[in-house]
């Protein structure tokens, strides 16, 4: 039982950053309808960027909090200049400017860094807490998780300008006829995904050290958790996120071994898309012609 619980407490912090990115993409899905397979390379570059920061002398939080705003200035430009000329291209051109995203930041981050491990460190020092079950790292990513997922509900709940980002997403036409400005709105949902994206980045890292190809399985997660939730759905997707990294751990330690957790993750991206392709928290649009 006490290993049980270790497992599921384990979960529920990886869960949490697992629900960062989900959410990430499920914001830049409502905006644009696609997904950015690129989302994982860029929290990985910009965690490269803190590191360098901190190795330069700037105190943990303040290059956390610097790296934070540097990627959403960089996630809205990508908006502006690669993706808003597209507009209305066809969705294969859109997966082909995501894919050579995901190449660029991966080879400039080998090349500039390089593919060596490296240790990043944690703001969570100290022994385990809860009775030895739960590092202070996992207790500290999971608040801190759980702060960005609070502010990120109260900016679009409780803002005007978190308003009109949800009223482009879901309408743009209604939206420029009211005035909004739609093109900006949607890159500053990117400029969000990328700062969120960033903080997940810096999150895992001190787990599963830092190279530029540490994000590929922690995409592949957020990726199943923000289909299991709804990818349309962004507190769905939350949800998915913190099922899927209870799933991971557990299935890890008892079912499939620590090899095959990947493969875990494939098996629950189709089941969901053959079964119930909206998620368990999405619902089914149908549109008449």
């Amino acid at each position: 039982m006490n290993e049980f619980l270790h497992q599921v407490l384990s979960g529920i912090a990886s869960g949490g950053i697992y629900a960062s990115l989900a959410l990430a993409l499920v914001m830049i899905f409502q905006a644009t309808h696609h997904v950015n397979f690129a989302q994982g390379e860029m929290a990985m570059f910009s965690t490269y960027v803190a590191l360098a920061l901190i190795q330069a002398g700037v105190p943990y939080w303040g290059a956390f909090a610097i790296t934070v705003a540097a990627s959403l200035v960089v996630g809205a430009a990508i908006q502006r200049v690669l993706l808003s000329p597209m507009a209305g291209s066809p969705v294969l051109a859109s997966v082909g400017v995501f894919i050579g995203l995901l190449l660029i930041f991966n080879s400039v981050a080998g090349w500039l860094f390089t593919y060596t491990l490296k240790q990043f460190p944690s703001p969570f020092e100290g022994p385990p807490v809860l009775g030895g079950f739960v590092t202070r790292h996992d207790l500290g990513s999971t608040a801190v998780t759980l702060v960005v997922l609070a502010c990120v509900y109260a900016f679009f709940r409780f803002t005007k300008l978190g308003l009109a980002m949800r009223a482009s997403a879901y309408n743009p036409v209604s939206s420029r006829l009211m005035g909004i400005r739609v093109g900006w709105m949607l890159s500053l949902g990117w400029g969000l995904a990328a700062a969120i994206g960033a903080v997940a980045g810096m999150m895992i890292a001190p787990v599963v050290f830092l190279d530029p190809n540490m994000m590929s399985g922690v995409l592949l997660y957020a990726f199943a958790g923000a289909l299991l939730g709804g990818i349309a759905n962004p507190l769905g997707a939350v949800a998915g996120g913190l099922a899927i990294g209870i799933i991971e751990n557990l299935a890890g330690a008892y079912v499939v071994g620590n090899e095959l957790k990947l493969t875990l993750a494939l098996v629950i991206i189709v089941v969901v898309l053959t079964v119930k392709p909206a998620g368990l928290f999405g619902r089914t649009v149908v549109s008449r012609v």
